[in-house]
């Protein structure tokens, strides 16, 4: 992405953080297509306007997952907490004066969620959130998007984003034999299913 549209999109964001109120917004996209970086970006840019809370913080943890049978699976939408996402979401759409909320976090070098990781003080107009699945509509997925208040999808070519995912699952551990394995098995298959959310999106972003 380059500096004028980083900008453009860093000014759009601006105009959703009013001092006084409090706005959401959703940054979705497939697994690789650059949500957390744009959000950190954006987040940073704002100054102490925004906070960015990641759904990845709703992962099961490791255990969980192999007591259901679903740690071969781990990023697929039944392999998150969906309906405490959404929980969350709701709870900070109105702040309580004096009452910071605290969000998890998910911890790559562990491969698991960390409660109480994310301070949200009350007087911080902007929440920024980001993930895979704010755009899906089966189950209770499908009440996270009337509580945002813009989800954009970032839309990067496969070409690129496939070859970035595995040196990010190298990066975090798994050898690269393993890491194209689970991209190719699992990331992809997931990929396909966030796609069908784009035209729900309020802008498409066009990632490079």
């Amino acid at each position: 992405m380059d500096a004028q549209e980083f900008d453009r999109l860093a000014a759009r964001a601006r105009r959703l953080a009013v001092p006084g109120e409090r706005r959401i917004l959703g940054i979705a996209g497939a697994p690789g297509a650059g949500k957390s970086t744009l959000a950190a970006r954006l987040v940073a840019r704002l100054d102490g306007l925004a906070v960015l809370v990641p759904m990845d913080g709703f992962h099961l943890a490791q255990a969980e997952l192999e007591r259901l049978g679903r740690a071969g699976r781990k990023g697929a939408p039944d392999t998150f907490d969906a309906a405490g996402y959404t929980a969350l979401l709701a709870r900070l759409r109105t702040p309580v004066p004096g009452t910071t909320v605290y969000a998890p976090a998910f911890d790559r070098s562990l491969e698991e969620p960390v409660a109480g990781s994310v301070p949200v003080a009350p007087e911080v107009p902007l929440v920024v959130t980001e993930g895979n699945y704010l755009l899906h509509d089966e189950g209770a997925w499908s009440a996270v998007l009337p509580l945002l208040d813009e989800a954009w999808y970032l839309d990067l070519d496969a070409r690129r984003r496939v070859p970035r995912l595995v040196e990010r699952h190298v990066r975090f551990g798994k050898d690269r034999a393993h890491a194209e394995r689970w991209v190719h098995d699992s990331d992809e298959a997931n990929a396909r299913l966030v796609a069908r959310g784009r035209d729900r999106a309020h802008l498409v972003v066009t990632m490079s």
